[in-house]
């Protein structure tokens, strides 16, 4: 009997893999955006900044706004985390730790994109196909917090007081980046600056919901 032959072929990604080129096509998309605009944008203009094909681009996104969703996700399970560990009596808005989740996301935000993602974020105000999926995006991250905050106070999974809690707490959140984006369009403020503001914006809004986070 013939030896059985050996896979041939490229190797599969691994996972690692995967995340990295989905920030890569993420990263070309914000940049083309910005620069020209979403109608004027192509899936093939973003594989070429991307260094890959139009088809590997439509194999991670279904559409061209899609594509910006890993920048806007970013820090969704640490926020999460951070909530499981929310101390009983400890003010909500020191339980997170912005100011490290804010150099946690420039280090996967490296690159152009870090400049603009503020500028992605004033974009869904007039561009409907990327509001939705900035809407989405908080949508799905809403059951995230309601799970770390039921686990946080051994409540059933579908006990509806996290539920509620979750809703205050995503709605504060996303309310808080988006104005704290909308107030700085012409800041030029450097990197460590913009991510304080952007910690203080957060806290407020926090420290404005928490009445109905305890």
């Amino acid at each position: 009997m013939a030896a059985a032959r050996g896979r041939t072929g490229r190797p599969p990604l691994t996972e690692e893999r995967k995340t990295e080129i989905r920030l890569e096509i993420a990263r070309a998309a914000v940049d083309l955006f910005v620069t020209q605009g979403v109608a004027a944008t192509t899936g093939e203009q973003i594989g070429r900044a991307a260094g890959i094909s139009a088809r590997t681009v439509w194999r991670y996104f279904p559409t061209k706004e899609s594509c910006v969703r890993p920048l806007l996700a970013a820090g969704i399970e640490l926020i999460a985390d951070s909530l499981r560990q929310w101390r009983p009596g400890q003010p909500l808005d020191e339980a997170i730790d912005f100011e490290q989740r804010a150099e946690d996301d420039d280090r996967l935000l490296a690159g152009p994109a870090q400049a603009t993602v503020g500028a992605l974020v004033r974009l869904t105000r007039t561009e409907p196909g990327l509001r939705a999926v900035w809407l989405q995006t908080y949508d799905e991250a809403e059951p995230a917090f309601a799970a770390a905050l039921a686990e946080r106070a051994a409540l059933p999974a579908d006990d509806l007081r996290p539920a509620i809690q979750a809703a205050m707490f995503n709605a504060a959140l996303r309310a808080a980046v988006e104005h704290h984006a909308w107030r700085t369009a012409d800041d030029r403020a450097d990197a460590a600056t913009a991510r304080a503001e952007l910690a203080a914006t957060l806290r407020t809004a926090l420290r404005a919901a928490a009445a109905g986070l305890t």
